[in-house]
């Protein structure tokens, strides 16, 4: 077979070519094609839209060389609020978040990495007591299982188990997607966080596309029609999915371009959550203490809200219900709302301002000069669909 060369750029990444002779499944290609980070062929699933906090750049300057060089990730998955957290991550490669969510979570949480190739969990595994050592901890508060996340239960994960689950660029190499955020919500605790970056398509990929192994392999091949999650979310239980960030892929390779047609492709950072029927109630008003470490002034929470120290923000039913039965509850004080005039609430909603979830419109919204290109607010342009 002659070898061919593939081109793909991400906007927040750099070109990367690659020489490609043959193209494996995802199991083997992750697990023996790929050896470090250089040899992906394609850098949609290493991009990153927004720039870590110091907080996470130190803990990661603490992971073991070898443990970076292995993973192959959109950039980094870490939401706020760890404290004592247990953390479950799909699709965990060689550990580099795991790793990383250790130190944040502290000696008293802990984080479970499970991924589907076993030379990557080996890697992961051989590197605990270094980063125990490191981290000074007196027993490991990490641990990494081999199997697959759309069958938790075959390895053991029990109903209500984790605070948070997160994944970083893999649900896109699932077949059953449906399966992965059924598990996700069952393996959560009420009041749990699904939070996730990945890669999604704008609209529904053709034949040609699905069955291009090298497209498959890198990560673009699965990816799922960005409305389709919230079909599927609803289905499953959660909460209406809240877009936290978005960055564009590219593709210049004409042979590419011609297989893919008009489709475009964005890495995207989305956020769910296990809100019990409790906590569901009506639009509210929120004042932020300012408590989460790393987010004193701000908690630029989605692409929506932005939460500043002791300003009182409106927010609909979704977002109450979210912040009054989430990790985040200790954060806010929050009451009902004085008027009927709190923010947009779900997506398209009819009558009320809409938000944005639609990944490829925020991009246009961060492109846009002026007040439009903020983080947070409601102030993008109207229209999500």
């Amino acid at each position: 077979m002659a070898p061919t060369f593939w081109h793909i750029r991400s906007s927040k990444g750099t070109a990367c070519c690659s020489l490609v002779s043959s193209v494996l499944p995802s199991q083997d290609y992750y697990g023996k094609e790929l050896q470090k980070l250089e040899d992906l062929k394609t850098n949609a699933c290493v991009t990153s839209s927004r720039p870590p906090l110091k907080v996470v750049r130190d803990a990661l300057e603490r992971v073991h060389e070898e443990v970076v060089a292995r993973y192959y990730g959109c950039g980094l998955v870490v939401p706020e609020c760890l404290a004592s957290c247990r953390i479950l991550d799909l699709g965990s490669g060689s550990g580099r978040d795991c790793y990383l969510l250790s130190q944040l979570v502290g000696e008293q949480g802990h984080v479970t990495g499970i991924d589907m190739t076993e030379s990557q969990v080996e890697v992961a595994k051989k590197h605990i007591a270094y980063h125990m050592d490191k981290f000074g901890y007196q027993k490991p508060n990490v641990e990494f299982l081999q199997g697959y996340m759309e069958k938790l239960g075959d390895i053991g994960l029990a109903d209500e188990s984790y605070d948070i689950v997160i994944s970083n660029c893999v649900i896109n190499l699932a077949p059953d997607k449906r399966a992965v955020l059924r598990e996700a919500y069952r393996v959560l605790k009420s009041g749990g966080e699904m939070y996730f970056s990945d890669v999604y398509a704008s609209q529904h990929l053709s034949e040609a596309v699905r069955k291009h192994r090298v497209l498959w392999g890198e990560c673009l091949a699965g990816a799922l029609y960005w409305k389709d999650l919230y079909n599927i979310a609803e289905e499953v239980g959660f909460s209406p999915p809240c877009l936290v960030t978005a960055s564009p892929i590219t593709i210049s390779n004409k042979e590419l371009e011609s297989i893919i047609g008009n489709c475009r492709f964005v890495s995207a950072t989305f956020r769910l959550f296990k809100v019990p029927e409790s906590s569901q109630a009506g639009p509210g008003q929120v004042i932020y203490n300012g408590g989460i470490v790393g987010h004193e002034q701000e908690l630029v929470f989605d692409a929506n809200f932005t939460f500043k120290e002791g300003e009182v923000v409106d927010v609909d039913a979704e977002m109450a219900a979210i912040l009054r039965s989430s990790r985040f509850a200790e954060e806010f004080l929050i009451r009902a709302s004085e008027a009927n005039t709190a923010a947009p609430q779900g997506c398209c909603r009819k009558g009320m301002k809409e938000k944005i979830c639609n990944p490829f419109q925020l991009l246009e919204r961060l492109a846009a000069p002026g007040p439009a290109s903020c983080p947070g607010g409601t102030c993008g342009p109207p229209g999500c669909c």
